[in-house]
């Protein structure tokens, strides 16, 4: 059963018609978490911001849940969390006074529906009585999403939930979507962090406004056919200039402590290249066979 359907959706902005989104297209399972990955500026937001009917497409259309992101907009409204990128509470209000004004919108009590909320909000007790504008980035994190379940959604957005939270925070967000998944709920997420695409369902990879793949992350990674290696000397910097200098027939690119180094089979002698970088006076130089990663298969898409 499919709760979200996304079907040619396109969006664009002022006179100059800037484009934010181009007939995208997609659907997300009941009870799936789906994540949306791209870096800045790729749309995530002006897509979020249409399925949860607070923005119009130029074109197409969109169902959450069955009805119609258009027509039906107050009724998906009431079925649906959203959490946007930035921190939207209110900053005056302390944790428990948010809470309950959430709750109190859409009718219900933090008792009702407290074992959606438990394992965040046992968290958050302690601070209680803290305005939210004073809480810590992970704390503030926890409190949007408690907000955004007080009411028992079907749905729940989260736009890059978890941008400028610390590694701790961001593994403790993804361990409670996993525990929510469990209950039911779907889950729409974010993120311009590669990393978590593994943490996903599925996924959708999107690039100026356009998608560039949707599968299961393993699918997308075992898609990957260019040969790949890592290499690492004791000046990456230099050692990154100096392999691009090598060949034409290779793309080179900073992966963390190493260099990825991508090409076609038979296209380059590695030995040869291990050879040509001792020659420019590199040494400790590391280069073997390594994985693909959602982010190598990403830059892969973007250089088809």
């Amino acid at each position: 059963m499919e709760s979200i359907v996304v079907n040619g959706i396109s969006k664009w902005y002022g006179k100059e018609k800037l484009v934010a989104l181009k007939n995208v297209s997609f659907t997300v399972n009941h009870g799936e978490i789906f994540g949306i990955i791209g870096p800045d500026g790729a749309g995530k937001t002006s897509l979020f911001r249409i399925l949860t009917t607070l923005l119009l497409a130029d074109e197409g259309s969109a169902t959450v849940e069955g009805k119609d992101v258009v027509k039906q907009y107050k009724q998906i409204r009431n079925e649906i969390g959203y959490m946007p990128g930035r921190f939207s509470l209110y900053q005056d209000l302390t944790v428990k006074e948010n809470l309950t004004f959430f709750a109190t919108i859409f009718n219900t009590t933090i008792k009702e529906n407290y074992h959606l909320i438990k394992d965040i909000y046992v968290q958050l007790e302690p601070f209680n009585d803290r305005r939210a504008g004073k809480l810590s980035g992970g704390m503030k994190q926890k409190l949007a999403l408690c907000c955004a379940l007080i009411h028992k959604p079907t749905v729940l957005f989260l736009d890059e939930p978890t941008t400028g939270v610390d590694p701790v925070s961001r593994k403790e967000f993804w361990e409670m979507l996993g525990k929510l998944k469990e209950q039911g709920i779907t889950i729409l997420v974010s993120t311009p962090y590669m990393d978590e695409a593994s943490k996903c369902d599925r996924i959708a990879l999107i690039q100026n406004g356009s998608i560039l793949a949707t599968d299961t992350p393993n699918a997308i990674r075992q898609s990957f056919d260019l040969m790949l290696y890592k290499a690492k000397s004791h000046n990456t910097a230099l050692l990154l200039k100096d392999i691009r200098h090598y060949s034409k027939n290779l793309y080179a690119y900073a992966f963390g402590e190493h260099v990825h180094i991508t090409f076609k089979a038979g296209e380059i002698d590695i030995e040869e290249l291990k050879m040509n970088l001792i020659e420019r006076k590199h040494h400790d130089i590391i280069l073997e066979p390594d994985d693909a990663t959602i982010e190598d298969c990403f830059i892969q898409m973007l250089r088809a």
